[in-house]
This record gives structure tokens, C-alpha cells and sequence, in this order.
């Protein structure tokens, strides 16, 4: 007990104090997964509305791939991706392996089908009718759509807040894409496994209770906006 109040009492004082280290990885864990979730935002609002908006044959076996993309382990993904970028891989070439690029890449992987499963959910379940009045008033394909993603925007909104989630709390494949390297691709999770594996509970206390303020921040602007709806 002694060793957790003293842990917390010290992880206090590095976040009060601005430790650099944790400060460093914070921004680093922000950078990362804020360009996977906005790349996946990308890719999966776009997908999910083609998926629920167009039938097309072979479209039960996608979106069946899509529910299963949801759940796709962590540590999959990074072996993926690492089998990819490896240096004798196919695009070992270029270079991400163990760097922030090659983990940007993998958690957009992991964000991109809970965005894309959310957002297709979610145009699926507007009212049927609500296509064709708009169609009615003289709007374009385009405009149509456009509305229809307005009309669903927090069920949008909920999709992307899930993908954040989804990779800024994994570990598998930022650990085996990136390495842990300090000062250059060392995240909030891989820090926190490094050092409680070390013993340094401060360290990892600060980091987790960094994670904890995150997600509740998350939390906190999506039930803002729904509120204000």
C-alpha cells in the first residue's frame, strides 16, 4: 500500500513540475495518434457512407470484414506491419520500421475500421424516406449526402472519439512497429509497460493517470456536444 501512495505522491510531482521526459512523451502519444485518428477519419467516414449508401454485389462480405476489422487485435496488426516495413520486406525499402511514421500506420489500421463499422451503422439507421424528400426539394447526389452525414454527425463524432480511444490506449503495435526508442518513439503506453517493468512506479503512475485525463477529456467534449444537441 505504502508503495502505491508513495507512487501517486511522486507522479504528482512530475506533472506538477513539467517533468520534460513526460511532457516529451505526452505530445509525442498526441502527435501520433491525433494523425492516425484524423487519416482514419478520412478513410472511414468516406467508406461507411459508400458502404451504406450504394448496394453493389460483395457488399454483406465487406461490411462482415469491416465488424471483424472492429475487434482486430493490436498486436496483429503490428506483426502485420512489421512483416511489411521490415527490411527485407516488401516495402522495407523505405524505411518505418521504428519510427513515428511506421506507427502512424498501424494505428490507423486499427482506428480505421471502427470509424468506418460506426459511421455505417449510422447512415444505415437514418429514415429511408429522409433520401428521397431530399431528393424531392432538387438537391444534387452530393448535397444529399452531405446532409445525411450532417443529420448523423454525432453518431460521427462518437465513431471518431472511439478511434482515438481505440489507439492511443494500445500497446501491441506501437511496441513492435516503433520500438520504444526514447526521445523518438516512445508513447504514453509502451513508457508505462517500460517502467513499471523497471520499477520506476512515479514514472508510470504519472503516465497512466496522463491516459485517464485524456479519455475523460474525450468523454467530456462528446457529451458536451450531445448535450447541446
Amino acid at each position: 500500500m505504502d508503495l502505491i501512495v508513495d507512487g501517486v505522491i511522486q507522479a504528482f510531482h512530475l506533472l506538477v513540475s513539467g517533468d520534460p521526459e513526460v511532457i516529451q512523451i505526452t505530445l509525442l502519444s498526441l502527435k501520433i495518434s491525433g494523425a492516425a485518428t484524423l487519416i482514419s477519419t478520412c478513410i472511414g467516414v468516406l467508406a461507411g457512407t459508400v458502404i451504406a449508401l450504394i448496394r453493389f454485389p460483395g457488399r454483406s462480405v465487406i461490411v462482415t470484414l469491416v465488424n471483424t476489422g472492429m475487434g482486430l487485435p493490436p498486436v496483429v496488426v503490428g506483426l502485420f506491419v512489421t512483416i511489411l516495413i521490415w527490411r527485407s520486406g516488401p516495402l522495407g525499402s523505405i524505411g518505418l520500421l521504428y519510427t513515428p511514421a511506421g506507427m502512424v500506420i498501424a494505428q490507423t489500421i486499427i482506428a480505421a475500421p471502427i470509424i468506418t463499422g460506426i459511421t455505417l451503422s449510422a447512415m444505415q439507421h437514418l429514415p429511408g424516406r429522409l433520401r428521397l424528400q431530399i431528393l424531392a426539394l432538387g438537391a444534387t447526389r452530393r448535397q444529399m449526402v452531405w446532409l445525411l452525414m450532417k443529420e448523423a454527425r454525432l453518431p460521427l463524432l462518437t465513431g471518431v472519439m472511439a478511434g482515438f480511444g481505440g489507439v492511443i490506449s494500445e500497446i501491441g503495435a506501437s511496441m513492435m512497429v516503433g520500438g520504444n526508442i526514447k526521445g523518438y518513439t516512445r508513447v504514453l503506453t509502451t513508457a508505462t509497460v517500460m517502467e513499471t517493468g523497471k520499477g520506476n512506479f512515479a514514472i508510470a503512475i504519472a503516465l497512466g493517470v496522463i491516459l485517464l485525463i485524456l479519455a475523460l477529456a474525450v468523454n467530456f467534449i462528446l457529451t458536451a456536444i450531445q448535450q447541446r444537441k
